[in-house]
């Protein structure tokens, strides 16, 4: 039986990963212990790690006419992902600085270039695609006014819709309540909550994600580093699903995995729940690996990590 696609709209970059014995306090300047170029960007590690996972994948998003768009194009490809709604416009791509510390910590400034050139009216003649799809993957590095109009594109189309809001940003009412599923992360779910979560109170992660659900997204699912993530939807118990405890190399991505193997898994008829559990699985064997694409697992390695951990 043919999978129903799923279709990321979002960054293209390139990666610029250096990696030191911590991170820089501003002003600082440090002596680093190596530096690696990485394909990423938040759409294409979503759209990656979809694909690396055996889910056909389509990918709409931009690259510049440089050397590093060509770059970016042939590596979505060969890794399975359908590029024929991926646009070269004039300019530079866009590029991720990235500084990982010994203990995986990352810090990242992202410069848009040609992500920041998405418009809605290629969403438009991305129809045809998006109404293939099971599922639209969406975050928040191309321009705000496309992502809601996305939003609205996916409603017509009766499509469901899973936001990741980051880099994080207030979201007004009119797009969370078209979004499905809503997938912030700690940082994230306290900037779009103007509060903070107390790590050391689990009734906070419960209450966060209630309040995030009150924001208007028909789900929620709180992603909360090694404290697991909270499932929240509408009517049901929250639930949450543990992290896995890993040794971890690089964070970079570990957010794009998650969402990524949560989508396959629900997209083949998981429930909610087993698909966390896949991603949590996904996202823990990401962060055992340096970058943003490469570290992205394969269903086969998901599952045997999960056989391993006997769940």
């Amino acid at each position: 039986m043919t999978q129903k696609l799923i279709v990321v709209v979002g960054s293209i970059n390139l990666d610029l990963v250096v990696s030191a014995s911590r991170i820089p306090h501003a002003g600082e300047t440090i002596t680093g212990n190596s530096f690696n170029t990485f394909y990423g960007g938040k759409g294409a590690n979503q759209a990656v790690a979809a694909a690396k996972l055996g889910h056909p994948v389509s990918m709409i998003g931009n690259v510049g006419d440089d050397t590093f768009g060509r770059q970016l194009r042939a590596a979505l490809a060969e890794s399975g992902v359908d590029t024929n709604f991926v646009t070269t416009v004039p300019g530079s791509s866009g590029v991720a600085l990235i500084t990982i510390g010994e203990r995986g910590e990352n810090n990242i400034v992202v410069v848009p270039g040609a992500n920041g050139l998405l418009t809605p009216q290629q969403l438009e003649k991305a129809t045809p695609v998006l109404k293939q799809a099971a599922v639209v993957l969406a975050q928040l590095e191309i321009p705000f006014e496309t992502v809601e109009y996305l939003a609205s594109l996916t409603e017509s189309l009766e499509i469901p819709l899973m936001l990741d809001p980051a880099p994080v940003r207030e979201l007004p009412s009119t797009l969370l309540s078209r979004v499905t599923w809503l997938t912030p992360n700690e940082t994230e779910a306290q900037g779009l909550l103007k509060a903070q979560i107390a790590s050391d109170d689990p009734h906070s992660d419960f209450a966060a994600a209630d309040k995030l659900l009150a924001l208007g997204p028909r789900n929620v699912l709180l992603k909360l580093g090694a404290r697991g993530c909270v499932i929240a939807q509408p009517g049901q118990p929250k639930e949450r699903v543990p992290a896995f405890h890993v040794d971890a190399v690089d964070t970079t991505a570990a957010g794009d995995a998650f969402n990524a193997a949560f989508a396959v898994a629900l997209v083949r008829g998981e429930t909610v729940s087993r698909s966390a559990i896949f991603a949590s699985a996904a996202a823990a064997i990401s962060v055992t690996r340096p970058g943003a694409q490469p570290s992205m697992p394969t269903a086969t390695e998901v599952n045997e990590f999960l056989i391993r951990q006997h769940v």
